[in-house]
């Protein structure tokens, strides 16, 4: 598997190229923000370990450009320790936060854990949740609640899938947006009414839409999947 390394500190990417490459990894790697965004394209690869303090632009602006057109896994790297800035990473689309200094053999663990959960989530076609209260079909795009099927508009389905895929991981309105407008589709007002279109989802998904089990807010930030994987995944 692939993975590209941003940093501006040359000692860090020789690091951690030399760690990952032992446990098998391919490296790629970029020194500034412009270099990292092209090698996204041209290596795609499967996960990217991102600082925030880059010479050109941010870490953050790097982090914002690739949601718009890739999921694929963010380990960010931060000399940045408060609780504020840690929330900011994982509201901006990373999955996950490393403070420096840091040691090598923790970043390739928690490198690991990110791409076993994404491993796991590439070979399931049907997401089974809270005892089969909740079950998604990937393949078909059908979703049942307590083993009733329910019609979603395009728009409700897609909001759930993504926040469903990748649950813990806090969206911003803008996140979710983007994610509807990379589809194609047609959106008529601006990020707010992201709200207008959870609240109709949660009247169809949720036992009591006032105390939502699945899609949660996270307030001051947006949104986030709080229901529970079962441990095996069975048909509607």
């Amino acid at each position: 598997m692939k993975i590209l390394i941003v940093d501006d500190e040359k000692r860090i990417i020789e690091v951690l190229e030399a760690y990952l490459e032992r446990e098998g990894y391919e490296i790629h790697s970029a020194d500034n923000g412009i270099e990292a965004l092209k090698k996204v394209k041209s290596t795609s690869p499967d996960l990217m370990i991102l600082d925030l303090m880059l010479p050109d632009i941010s870490g953050e602006e790097v982090c914002r450009l690739v949601r718009k057109e890739s999921d694929i896994p963010i380990l960010m790297l931060t000399a940045k320790s408060t609780e504020d800035d840690r929330i900011n990473g994982i509201v901006m689309g990373a999955d996950d936060y490393v403070s420096k200094p840091f040691s090598p053999r923790e970043v390739v663990v928690r490198v690991q854990a990110i791409l076993r959960r994404v491993k796991k989530s590439e070979k399931t076609d049907i997401l089974v949740f809270n005892n089969k209260q909740l079950v998604i079909d990937l393949l078909k795009k059908e979703v049942a609640v307590n083993g009733q099927y329910i019609n979603l508009t395009p728009i409700e389905y897609k909001l759930l899938t993504n926040v469903a895929l990748n649950p813990g991981r806090v969206y911003s309105r803008m996140d979710l947006l983007e994610k509807i407008q990379d589809e194609g589709m047609f959106y008529e007002g601006y990020e707010r009414s992201v709200d207008t279109h959870i609240k109709n989802l949660r009247k169809k998904i949720e036992l009591d839409p006032r105390q939502p089990t699945f899609v949660v807010t996270v307030f001051g930030m947006g949104y986030k999947f709080g229901g529970t994987l079962d441990a095996t995944n069975a048909p509607v």
